[in-house]
């Protein structure tokens, strides 16, 4: 399967290599696990803002508390696993993820769901790095690790797609918590599997777990992120608004500084020096903050602008696997013949263009029209973005630190499409409910009519807004029904139209400052002559 680089001489090692196909495999169902969890729940919002009387926020906080706790525990889970094992870090992680699930399921309030999902995410930050840098490990020649990251992407695209059929499916024959008992049975599956065919490995130069690092790296993550989802309810020009932004940028410099001193850090920051590394990991931040925000609100539009049910919902979502699954193993050969940088770039641009499209559609637009073409287009995009990208950064790193690569990489994943959530609802919420305010006062005796405070929730909860017209007048339910899709196809538009700037200039900056290829690694002896440094304490 690919062309085959020396195998190991250790027995132990040399038998890892031989089955190294199927730890792949292994490896790609653990990770298919926890980003199909990232998107299964956005197809379940609409039945959980009404089984859980969620709002907006809420829902927000609902998909944001896993992929939030993911992010800030990433870099000490990819730290620990080059500590103490990968494939340990790997199967605890799994078991959590199922512990956590479970609870999931049968959370009764959103508060509770919101701690949960969040217990979740400890799980899935043990998981995803480890999975990258085994990988890494296993195939050390360029073109065979190449392939291997290929097909790990489109394994990852295609997770993009299948949350929300499965979700829809779980919906539409079981309750909402359905969703989460389903990781159960995956997660013991690929423990006993893994068990068996996977590899350890670790970095025997480690050193001591780096507590301060862990923290102020958390500060800096969870800082900025909860600082974007509130500011829309605190104002953005708010004193908490400033203050939660002062404390993520101080918490940033700090980090860096401190980082920059120890001889065992968690984050070797010189990293950032070396310009594959650091612009390929800003290209995949830049592609997931626009995925993820897009798919916060388009299936939304999907149930409530157009009445599906969830897994007609999930089925229109499909063209993301076909095209992520077609053209992830493509990207990573393109970027072989033609260079990272224009791929790269055409994946952003490509991804630019479908929200482009995509921001123009009214209510009722054909899916087999724009709505298709848009889909296409961002998934092919996001695989020629992350198939590349990825193998830029493990390509840039010695391989005893491939687990904290590997966390860098999903950092920037999961930064970027929190921070995509938080911003597109934010922008969304900005829009939707001063429009629907206007439209509701504009109908005449509408709100006299209806019963107390549901004009301020329908405001803050589209499902509550849709509800609105079946308490609203017989002679007044079309013109509801009309204000909120016009309220709500605003939002989404401007959104969309939000993520497309941000695409678009991702593209611009991979073509300025992403290196088409690996030139000169990151010189081998630099972690010596600074382990020989004394620490900071």
């Amino acid at each position: 399967m690919g062309t085959s680089s020396s195998p190991p001489i250790d027995p132990l090692q040399r038998a890892a290599y031989e089955r190294r196909w199927w730890v792949l495999l292994v490896l790609s169902a653990s990770v298919f696990l926890v980003v199909v969890d990232n998107l299964i729940v956005n197809v379940a919002l609409p039945t959980l803002q009404r089984e859980l009387d969620a709002t907006t926020t809420a829902l927000q906080w609902i998909v944001d508390a896993y992929a939030l706790v993911f992010a800030c525990l990433l870099l000490a889970a990819g730290g620990l696993g080059d500590r103490w094992g990968r494939k340990r870090a790997l199967q605890l992680g799994l078991v959590v993820f199922a512990l956590c699930s479970g609870f999931a399921a049968f959370a009764g309030t959103s508060g509770g769901l919101i701690l949960w999902r969040g217990a979740m995410g400890v799980g899935a930050a043990l998981v995803f790095p480890a999975t990258l840098a085994i990988i890494t490990n296993l195939f050390t020649e360029p073109v065979e690790r190449a392939k291997a990251i290929g097909l790990w992407s489109a394994v990852s695209g295609m997770a993009v797609a299948f949350g929300p059929v499965a979700g829809g499916w779980l919906l539409e024959h079981f309750w909402w918590g359905s969703v989460f008992l389903v990781n159960i049975p995956i997660v013991v599956v690929a423990l006993v599997a893994g068990h068996f065919l996977v590899p350890d490995s670790r970095d025997e130069r480690g050193g001591p777990f780096d507590v301060v690092g862990f923290v102020l790296s958390i500060l800096a993550v969870g800082g900025l992120v909860f600082t974007v989802i509130e500011s829309p309810h605190w104002g953005w020009a708010s004193a908490r608004s400033i203050a939660g932004f002062a404390v993520a940028a101080a918490a940033l410099a700090a980090f860096i500084r401190y980082e920059s001193r120890r001889a065992h850090p968690l984050l070797e920051v010189t990293f950032f020096r070396n310009a594959r590394f650091s612009a390929a990991t800003g290209s995949i931040g830049i592609a997931f903050f626009s995925l993820f925000g897009f798919t916060f609100l388009v299936t939304q539009y999907f149930q409530f602008v157009r009445g599906y049910d969830p897994l007609e919902s999930g089925v229109r979502t499909l063209p993301f696997a076909v095209g992520a699954g077609v053209t992830a193993p493509l990207a990573a050969r393109a970027a072989l013949r033609w260079g990272t940088t224009r791929v790269v770039a055409l994946g952003l641009a490509a991804m630019a263009a479908g929200f482009l499209v995509v921001s123009r559609i009214s209510a009722d637009a054909a899916y087999f029209g724009p709505i298709l073409v848009a889909m296409l287009l961002i998934a092919s995009g996001l695989s020629l973005v992350t198939s590349p990208s990825t193998e830029a950064v493990m390509g840039s790193l010695p391989l005893d630190r491939a687990g904290v690569g590997s966390a860098v990489n999903d950092v920037s994943r999961e930064v970027g499409g929190t921070l995509g959530v938080a911003v597109t609802g934010s922008v969304f919420l900005s829009l939707y409910a001063p429009r629907l305010a206007e439209s509701f006062g504009a109908i005449p005796g509408l709100v006299e009519a209806l019963p107390p405070g549901v004009a301020d929730q329908a405001r803050d909860s589209v499902g509550v807004a849709y509800a609105v017209a079946g308490k609203a007048p017989e002679a007044a339910q079309a013109q509801v029904l009309a204000a909120v899709a016009d309220s709500f196809m605003r939002g989404f538009g401007t959104a969309c139209l939000v993520v497309a700037a941000t695409a678009l200039a991702g593209s611009v900056l991979a073509l300025r400052f992403l290196p088409p290829r690996a030139t000169v690694d990151l010189p081998a002896g630099r972690r010596a002559k600074r382990a020989a440094r004394p620490s900071t304490p």
